[in-house]
Parts: C-alpha cells; sequence; structure tokens
C-alpha cells in the first residue's frame, strides 16, 4: 500500500513524538514506558483479531508470572501477562455492551450465564459492604475479568468448534512445558522427595496443589480427543503420550486431593456411561448418609487412630488422606476450615468480604485446633474451600450460589450428554464434565479459582457445555419446525 504525504506526515510525527517520550522517560529510569509498543500491539490484535488474543492468553497460563517474582513489595500482585490482558478485555467488553456489537445475547441469556452474574453481582455487593472494601473490590474486579474473558469471550470463540480443540491444545501444550521443568527439578532432588515435590512446580504454579488441579482437569477432556472420530491415528497416538506425561506429573505431584478427585471422577464417568437412574443414585447417596450418620462416632475413632502421615511411598500417602490426628496438612485444613465457620456465625449475611478471610481468620483459631504450620499472618493460603470460603467471606448466599452453580452445570451437562445424537458432542460435553468433576471435588479441599491458572479450565469447560447446551436446543427446534413443516 502506498502512503500519501499526510500519512508520510502523521507516521514521522508519532515516531517523532514517541522517540522524544522514551528519551524522557529512560532519563527519568521510568523503564515501563517503553513497554507502550506491546501494549498498543495487543490493544490492536484484541480489538481486530479478539479470538487469537483469547488463544494466547490460553497457552501463556500455565506459564504466567506473579508480578511480585519481578518486583516484590508491591501492594498489589498479579499474574503476567494475562492478567493485564484480560484486564484490557474487559474494558473492551464493557465497550462491546455499550454499542451492542457483537455480543450473542443467547450466551449471556442462557441459566448457567444467569447464574455466574448474579454471584458475580453478589460478589460486588458483598465487596461494597466488606470489613476490607478495597481487598474485596480488587477481588471482585478479578473475578470479573476472569469471568468475562474465561467464560463470556471464550464461549463466543467456541462457537466455532475447532477452537475448543485449539484452546484446550494450546493449555496442554504449556503445561507440558511446566511438567518437564517440574520433573527436572524432582530429578535433581529425588522423585521421591514428596516434601521437595510440595515447591517443585514454582514460580509457575506457588502451589502444588494448583498444578495437580490443572492435571486431573486436563486429562479426562485427552482420554475423551482418543474417541473423536475426526481424530487421525497419529494425533491420537500424540494424545495418549500426553496423557501419560500429565499422568507421570500428576503422580509425582503427591496431591492427595487431586488423586481422590479423579477417583471420584472416575466414578461420575461410570454412572454416566452406564446411564445408572438419578433416583437410584439419590437412593444410594441418602442410604449412604444415613449410615455415616449411624456410625458416625465410631468411624471418627477409627479415624484418629490413622497416624500415617503424608510420605514419599505412594501407598502411605493415599492413607494418610484420612489422618485426622497427626498428619499437619489435614489438620491445618481442619482448622481453617473452623475458622470459616466461625466467621461465617459471626457475620452470616453479607459475610466479611470477599478476598478477606486470609487477614481476618487468624483471631478465630482455637489453641487446641492450631497446627504447627498455622499462622496470624495471612500468608500461608485461604480457606482451603471453594465452599466455605464464600460462605465466611459472602454469607449464607455466598455458598448457596456456588452450589446452584455447580449443581445447575451437572443438570444441564448430564441432559446434554443423555440426549445428544452425536457421538463427538457427547465426548466433548462428558470430558469438560468430568474435567470440572475433578475440581468441584478438589474444591471441597482447596480453592484456586481466585487465579488465572485454575479459572482458564473452570470456566472454559463451563463455557463448553453452555455452547454446547445452545446448539442442542437450536437443533431441536429446526427438527420440530421441519416436522411442522
Amino acid at each position: 500500500m502506498k502512503l500519501n504525504k499526510k500519512d508520510i506526515i502523521i507516521l514521522y510525527a508519532v515516531v517523532s513524538v514517541f522517540l522524544a517520550l522514551s528519551v524522557y522517560f529512560v532519563a527519568k529510569k521510568q523503564f515501563v514506558f517503553l513497554l507502550s509498543p506491546v501494549i498498543l500491539l495487543f490493544l490492536l490484535i484484541a480489538i481486530f483479531s479478539l479470538d487469537k488474543l483469547l488463544l494466547f492468553i490460553a497457552f501463556a497460563t500455565p506459564l504466567s508470572l506473579q508480578l511480585s517474582e519481578f518486583m516484590p513489595g508491591l501492594p498489589i500482585n498479579m499474574y503476567l501477562p494475562t492478567e493485564p490482558l484480560l484486564f484490557g478485555i474487559l474494558l473492551l467488553f464493557i465497550l462491546k455492551l455499550i454499542v451492542s456489537k457483537g455480543i450473542d445475547y443467547e450466551i449471556l441469556r442462557h441459566p448457567i450465564s444467569i447464574i455466574i452474574f448474579i454471584q458475580l453481582l453478589w460478589i460486588f455487593i458483598t465487596s461494597l459492604t466488606s470489613s476490607m472494601p478495597i481487598v474485596s473490590l480488587k477481588f471482585f474486579l478479578a473475578r470479573a475479568w476472569f469471568v468475562v474473558g474465561f467464560y463470556v469471550l471464550v464461549a463466543h470463540l467456541f462457537k466455532e468448534q475447532k477452537n475448543i480443540g485449539r484452546y484446550i491444545w494450546l493449555y496442554t501444550v504449556s503445561l507440558i512445558v511446566v511438567i518437564g521443568y517440574t520433573l527436572y527439578r524432582q530429578s535433581k532432588y529425588g522423585f521421591f522427595d514428596q516434601q521437595f515435590a510440595n515447591m517443585a512446580p514454582n514460580p509457575f504454579y506457588n502451589d502444588h496443589t494448583a498444578y495437580a488441579a490443572a492435571l486431573a482437569m486436563i486429562i479426562p477432556f485427552m482420554f475423551g480427543l482418543l474417541f473423536l472420530k475426526n481424530y487421525s491415528y497419529w494425533q491420537k497416538i500424540v494424545a495418549f503420550i500426553v496423557i501419560a506425561i500429565l499422568t507421570i506429573g500428576l503422580i509425582f505431584s503427591y496431591t492427595r486431593a487431586s488423586w481422590l478427585s479423579i477417583f471420584v471422577a472416575f466414578g461420575a464417568f461410570i454412572i454416566l456411561l452406564f446411564k445408572i437412574k438419578f433416583r437410584t443414585i439419590v437412593l444410594i447417596t441418602v442410604t449412604s448418609v444415613v449410615l455415616i450418620a449411624l456410625v458416625w462416632t465410631q468411624l471418627i475413632m477409627k479415624l484418629e487412630k490413622n497416624r500415617q502421615d503424608a510420605s514419599s511411598d505412594f501407598m502411605e500417602q493415599l492413607q494418610s488422606i484420612t489422618n485426622i490426628s497427626t498428619d499437619v496438612s489435614n489438620l491445618e485444613r481442619l482448622n481453617r476450615w473452623s475458622c470459616a465457620y466461625r466467621m461465617f456465625l459471626d457475620k452470616p449475611i453479607f459475610g466479611w468480604g470477599p478476598g478477606t478471610y486470609m487477614f481476618k481468620y487468624a483471631p478465630y483459631q482455637l489453641s487446641y485446633e492450631k497446627t504447627s504450620i498455622s499462622t496470624n499472618f495471612g500468608d500461608v493460603g485461604n480457606a482451603h474451600s471453594e465452599y466455605l470460603g464464600p460462605l465466611s467471606e459472602q454469607g449464607f448466599l455466598g455458598l448457596l450460589l456456588m452450589l446452584v452453580l455447580v449443581f445447575t452445570v451437572l443438570y444441564y451437562a448430564v441432559s446434554l450428554y443423555r440426549n445428544s445424537t452425536n457421538k463427538n458432542d457427547k465426548i466433548i460435553v462428558l470430558s469438560s464434565l468430568i474435567g470440572l468433576i475433578t475440581y468441584y471435588v478438589h474444591g471441597v479441599l482447596n480453592n484456586f479459582l481466585d487465579t488465572d491458572k485454575l479459572s482458564a479450565l473452570f470456566w472454559a469447560y463451563t463455557a463448553i457445555i453452555v455452547i454446547y447446551d445452545i446448539k442442542n436446543r437450536r437443533q431441536n427446534k429446526e427438527q420440530k419446525n421441519a416436522i411442522d413443516t
């Protein structure tokens, strides 16, 4: 394209201004300005090719690093480069809503979307009533850009179904890099050093349980790819190799919560595969709860006799899951959960405010529940529960909305799986559902939806179910119209 004289003058003027500003800021030792061309580039991509930016974020998420790694001591922290990009995407989405351009309102009106938005609204309301409003508003803002970026806009991205595979594969490829890095670090200390395994994924995952949760969520989807009709023999071989790598990473993460989540998810898979009726599941569940209630005292006495602590031996590590007598990790979780419940009793309606648990729980610790890793400084994790955390921070409605979201997604996903006639659709929906179940189970013991690492999968899997439900309803409507005519 040939530039005219006016365009050349404008170009030279822009370049001259940029060079002048660069010299000024460098002289002032403010080197952040030099990133402005990169910021401008991403802005242009977001405006003209948002799908590519979303795919880039999926790839970057497992490799993202916290700002504190580069600039410790700052009052704010975020993952780079993902969260600044997601914040920009949030602003772009708000602009699109204002001008009503490029938004599929069928996605926004879906029952699952409505629950998510109500949950987001409640987080905002409880941020206003929070004991630490600034902390809570930061939490709300982060949740907003996760929901918009990883759910709403990713749902739009997934309307072109080949983008589902691209998104998951890009995330997985980066995750494999993290697995390689983690296993390499473990090899230097010994693969059976359980203590070092806890810190091996740093700095990409600051918690080995978050790393393992991501592995557990990806594995079911990779298994699903093995059964897709449109996947070639070699693509399935690659998927199988990836499953092997993910499984090795999961095993040597020594994360009991993820091992348990895989086991429960496999049970859910068997239930769906053999089409066990819902009333049968309810009957078994109710019977199990009644039996547990009847033998509760004896069960606790039995568990208290378990003295097996976390270990590098895999069988001993599994046995330690039920150790509530000496295992420090288990006891600290019980301590955090007890604090969350006592905090809820003091503020049952609005809670203490989103994101405030870690700053407020210390006075609620009882001396006989404390462990050797207990702290009063809010620097060693959160409530360790995706359900009790909202209960203490957002009141009863916070917990209720989380449970409603989980059960609504389960309802739609199971109905979709059972009613769909397209084999590939059934596989993708089932893979997403089983992946989500691993996190629903893991969420009992940990909470990671305040990070990009797990939000990228949690909300994307939810978006897949919504997109396929919309697709299925459209197809059913078209078939009905065809019959009527």
